[in-house]
């Protein structure tokens, strides 16, 4: 299945509740961090939903 590396770009300080959680249920809870995950449409959701503070790294097929 499909990978993809997200980075967290930007701080939660400030930010929603929900946006705060979503940055949490990605595995991202500092500036700075990766992770990867398969590449699913809950995946590429949670992404949009926070899209203003994480980055895509790679897409690995």
């Amino acid at each position: 299945m499909a990978e993809i590396v997200i980075k967290q770009t930007a701080s939660p300080i400030r930010r929603k509740s929900d946006q705060r959680a979503t940055l949490i249920g990605l595995g991202l809870n500092r500036v700075g961090r990766q992770v990867t995950l398969k590449d699913t449409p809950q995946v590429r959701g949670m992404i949009a939903k926070v899209h203003h503070m994480v980055a895509v790294v790679e897409e690995k097929a």
